[in-house]
């Protein structure tokens, strides 16, 4: 058991991203409104 949990794992990977990716988040971001009334919220994506 002691083996077990002594080794160290790898470091996280992170994958990599490409720009037309990091410009979609950023469009949709921007694109989306959430608007709060009373106890309801409403999300709303504006093209």
């Amino acid at each position: 058991m002691e083996k077990i949990y002594s080794t160290k794992k790898n470091a996280l990977a992170y994958p990599r991203v490409g720009p037309e990716t990091i410009q979609f988040l950023l469009a949709y971001s921007k694109a989306l409104r959430i608007v709060k009334h009373r106890q309801f919220s409403f999300e709303m994506i504006l093209n």
